[in-house]
């Protein structure tokens, strides 16, 4: 664990400071806000979605942008926002502004995300899925820790603006372990007089991730992940406080058991994939996903909703290792900061489809046929990646370490 590549630890310090904050601001405090301020179920599915909007059109440009200039500035910049925009939450008073708010502050996500997986994905080739397993788990701690400090927050604030400024001060502190980052050239940036312009650039770099197959199949997969976890986490807190008469802590409690199910899996699933294939380890973790979302409808006491999201953790921690690690074998050097952001757009997509969907669906049903929908989708696509992987066994070696991995 500890036997890291440079500069590992010191970008997983940064990345948990700044998850942990912006969490803290979702998770449950966020659809709790938006409907304190009148909105409907509709409008808060879209404000839970609307933050990933942004990257949804700016990961590819980003990475790409990136993979040319280096990290660094776009590192620093997103720490920014991050550090930034919580500031501005204390002059919401309506949905739509609440809405355009979420959309700027989603661009932090949008930049960070693609750069920080690329920096890490760069370190060493072997072992990729063990390390961006070990790293997953600074975003998986802000998931861990966020929703309880926040549920426990929402009880002592008057208003639950007064959160996102706690929000503000705590992202500022992820200038600290970041103050000790290196930032190695990348390929690109390595030619120098021999690089091509930006454009031929980014027609060769989309020219290039339009071919890689394993890419868009694991950004697809992400993308029916994410629908449902997201989904689930824009209604769960209202379900469980309005339907089924638990507290906002428990609420929050729900959040914090997943991830720290997701935490204690997530290096595991990693291995697995490693060893028996980033296919294999994907399938399960769906089932497993599947299973969870099926009980959870007839919780009735504390233990239950604790035990059920204690599978939804364990299952998304088998799941997201390797399909990172399928997208940077998959992607060529050159062109990793694009192949991630694309990869990172098509998992947006997913995180905006989820809960407007299931806002649309609640507009007419219960949470039960909700729940249940979600579930039927994490079968569908847990039975069509196991037959991606029988189809794949049958077919001849072809001789590359990605394919085998899959």
């Amino acid at each position: 664990m500890l036997n890291q590549p440079r500069g590992f630890w010191h970008l997983f310090g940064a990345d948990l400071i700044v998850r942990s904050a912006y969490q803290m601001g979702k998770t449950p405090v966020l659809p709790m806000f938006a409907a304190a301020i009148g909105a409907g179920e509709l409008m808060i599915g879209t404000i839970v979605a609307v933050s990933t909007m942004t990257g949804m059109v700016a990961k590819p440009f980003v990475g790409a942008f990136s993979d040319r200039w280096g990290r660094k500035v776009w590192f620093f910049a997103a720490l920014l926002l991050f550090a930034g925009t919580p500031f501005l939450y204390r002059f919401v008073e309506t949905p739509e502004q609440l809405l355009a708010i979420r959309l700027f502050h989603g661009s932090a996500t949008a930049i960070f995300g693609p750069v920080t997986l690329a920096i890490v994905a760069e370190m060493e080739r072997t072992g990729r899925a063990t390390r961006l397993g070990w790293f997953g788990l600074a975003r998986e701690l802000g998931y861990l820790l966020a929703p309880a400090v926040s549920g426990w927050l929402l009880v002592r604030f008057d208003d639950p603006a007064e959160l996102f400024t706690v929000v503000g001060l705590i992202s500022c502190l992820a200038f600290l372990p970041s103050a000790f980052l290196r930032f190695p050239e990348t390929p690109v940036q390595a030619e120098r007089g021999r690089r091509p312009n930006l454009l031929r650039q980014l027609a060769s770099g989309f020219a290039h991730t339009a071919t890689r197959v394993e890419m868009w199949f694991a950004g697809c997969l992400e993308m029916t992940v994410y629908a449902v976890t997201y989904g689930l986490k824009a209604f769960l807190p209202l379900f469980v406080v309005q339907v089924a008469g638990f507290s906002w802590l428990d609420a929050g409690l729900f959040f914090t058991v997943q991830e720290a199910a997701h935490m204690a899996m997530r290096p595991v699933g990693g291995r697995v994939g490693d060893r028996a294939g980033y296919l294999p380890a994907i399938a399960a973790g769906i089932a497993v996903l599947a299973v969870a979302l099926l009980w959870l409808p007839g919780v009735s006491d504390g233990t239950a909703l604790l035990a059920v999201a204690m599978l939804s953790g364990t299952g998304q921690g088998l799941i997201f290792p390797s399909t990172v690690a399928m997208v940077g074998n998959a992607v060529g050097a050159g062109h990793l900061g694009l192949g991630l952001g694309i990869y990172g757009t098509l998992k947006n997509l997913g995180k905006v489809a989820g809960p407007l969907i299931a806002g649309l669906v609640l507009e007419h049903l219960s949470y039960e046929a909700l729940f249940r929908a979600l579930a039927g989708l994490a079968v569908m696509a847990s039975i069509g990646v196991l037959l991606v992987h029988r189809h794949q066994r049958r077919l001849p070696d072809p001789g590359s370490g990605s394919s085998e991995k899959a």
